[in-house]
């Protein structure tokens, strides 16, 4: 009895270890890379400052979405430290009204693994870039700062462009899409300065995408007592050569180009995080 009773023990634990192993392997399908600005402070066209970071629903919503479909997601910003809420964005007119959902997507930020000590990009460059399924840039004004100009963003993109890996950005995530050419820096503060610049072997020229339009930056701007922003994303996207697809101001707008999927505005979370679930299910 005691020796039937021990192997009946045995069986159950291996069953349920075994069970275990299959649903850890099943709830994770890939990595998808989170780049996230280190910045808070934008610098206007003034040069005075603008408390800034991630848009909360920009990068919470896609983020759950992508967890609950199955997938880890890994966090990198270009200093290694925790990207900051933009406090504007806390806010229930970007989750339908909904105050429960919209401190649900907060707690799903929280207890994001590396929320408080990401990876540092120029670490992750050094690493494996082939572990990642694909690439997830959120918005909020903190990419204009850092995630713009930057050769390693650059560096990045020109990885997952080359293996065609989906790439998603919302808001002015997509402004990231500017480094990856010949001297972005350059090109950016030309544009801020004279209002015209070439880009010079931008990858993503001809591209269709679209980002925060003009009309929506204006509005934007008619909350900082008659101060303005260097220069307007939707115009150094198109002048570098872009093939912008702009709906009307603040609705639901992502547009797919091959591996390239961008999102006008805050209200295109959703749809956005449905597009990059379907590219890397169909990519697997």
């Amino acid at each position: 009895m005691a020796t039937g009773f021990i192997k009946s023990l045995i069986i159950t634990a291996t069953l349920g270890a075994a069970l275990l192993f299959s649903q850890a392997a099943a709830a994770s399908k890939g990595k998808v890379l989170v780049l996230l600005s280190s910045e808070t402070q934008l610098e206007l066209a003034d040069g005075s400052q603008y408390p800034t970071g991630y848009y909360l629903n920009e990068f919470g919503v896609p983020a759950d979405a992508l967890q609950q479909a199955g997938y880890e997601l890994v966090l990198v910003t270009p200093k290694g430290n925790a990207p900051r809420v933009d406090q504007r964005s806390v806010d229930t007119q970007y989750f339908g009204g909904d105050e429960q959902e919209m401190q649900r997507i907060q707690k799903v930020i929280a207890n994001l693994d590396g929320i408080n000590d990401t990876h540092k990009l120029a670490d992750v460059l050094k690493g494996d870039l082939s572990q990642f399924d694909g690439l997830f840039i959120p918005g909020g004004h903190a990419p204009l700062i850092d995630l713009v100009g930057n050769p390693e963003v650059g560096e990045l993109l020109t990885y997952f462009h080359n293996q065609q890996k989906p790439t998603a950005a919302i808001c002015h995530g997509p402004i990231a899409l500017l480094s990856p050419q010949q001297m972005p820096a350059q090109f950016i503060d030309q544009f801020a300065q004279e209002g015209q610049s070439q880009a010079q072997d931008w990858i993503y020229e001809g591209y269709q995408m679209t980002i925060f339009s003009t009309p929506e930056e204006q509005v934007f701007e008619g909350s900082l007592n008659g101060k303005q922003i260097r220069y307007y994303p939707a115009a150094a996207m198109q002048a570098a050569g872009a093939n912008l697809e702009q709906a009307e101001a603040w609705q639901p707008n992502v547009v797919v180009d091959r591996e390239l999927i961008t999102g006008q505005n805050p209200f295109s979370d959703k749809v956005l995080a449905e597009a990059l679930i379907k590219q890397l299910e169909q990519a697997q």
